[in-house]
């Protein structure tokens, strides 16, 4: 489902299977031994997590390590594709915002002689 948005490769983070959006980690299997099996973790702001949260926590959860980092763990098992296809987009459109962005080239003028 990630694969299909644009611009996300897959790659590595924390030694750990991950997806990147422009070199940026979107989202990865959690490596903190907190996070429970069959987990994985995106970034989302926090206001998004929180409500994430407190409407399905049997699905959406936090571990004290990842209070502090705009991410919310989700237990594969219990979402639906179609909440974890919008979480996806969700992660996104947060991480494209965030990510640094290359200055168009633009061509050297020449210093008058």
């Amino acid at each position: 489902m990630a694969l299909a948005l644009p611009d996300v490769e897959e790659g590595t983070a924390y030694g750990s299977p991950a997806l990147k959006l422009h070199g940026q980690l979107l989202g990865c299997i959690p490596t903190n031994r907190d996070a429970e099996p069959n987990s994985f973790v995106l970034r989302v702001d926090f206001p998004q997590r929180d409500e994430l949260v407190a409407a399905e926590p049997r699905v959406y959860y936090l571990k004290p390590h990842y209070e502090g980092y705009p991410c919310v763990l989700v237990r594969l098992s219990k979402v639906h594709p179609d909440a974890m296809r919008d979480l996806l987009g969700m992660a996104w459109r947060f991480v494209n915002s965030k990510a640094p962005r290359r200055k168009p080239a633009t061509k050297m003028k020449r210093k008058a002689r």
